[in-house]
């Protein structure tokens, strides 16, 4: 009797240490599921319209980053070829008008410079007379021209080289020419 005794206390004591484990895990079941929820509801605002998960979600995000990149790579190409492009273009351009005659007013003569951003191209001269009016164009590399500029000329060139606006030289400064 004694020993259906002894049995039935160790078979209490196995269920009482039965039922607290049961009761722990219970608990610890409770906890991660509400870990699990807030987890999800986490999930859900941060990747509204994906019922994938969080890895596949990263792998998905990760193709796209490499996609972005290989485009700005592209892009970052193409401005460099753009930026050279506008730096063979005109954007330099300075205009001086004058009175090319002592008898011809209206300031209707005029040397303009067009250059790029290396300070190459071109210099134009129009001189009005009363029957005429005669152009002239000259090349400028770096900045100056191997062609002898004349006055009006040298004032459009800097002009340009500083990017100043369209002038009118002064009267002193003016060279008078004859009428043709």
């Amino acid at each position: 009797m004694l020993e259906v005794l002894l049995q039935a206390e160790v078979i209490a004591g196995v269920a009482t240490v039965t039922l607290v484990c049961v009761l722990v895990l219970a608990a610890l079941l409770v906890r991660t599921n509400r870990q699990l929820t807030a987890l999800r509801r986490e999930h859900a605002r941060a990747f509204p319209d994906s019922a994938d998960d969080v890895v596949a979600v990263l792998g998905r995000h990760g193709a796209e980053l490499t996609e972005i990149r290989e485009d700005l790579a592209t892009i970052h190409g193409n401005t460099e070829h753009l930026r050279e492009l506008l730096r063979r273009s005109v954007s330099r351009v300075g205009v001086v008008r004058y009175d090319a005659f002592e008898d011809m007013g209206g300031e209707l003569s005029f040397s303009a410079a067009l250059l790029d951003e290396h300070g190459d191209g071109i210099v134009v001269s129009a001189i009005n007379g009363r029957s005429e009016t005669r152009a002239y164009g000259k090349p400028v590399t770096g900045g100056t021209s191997e062609h002898h500029l004349s006055h009006e000329e040298s004032e459009a060139l800097a002009a340009a080289i500083e990017r100043r606006a369209p002038s009118s030289l002064p009267p002193r400064t003016r060279r008078r020419r004859r009428a043709s």
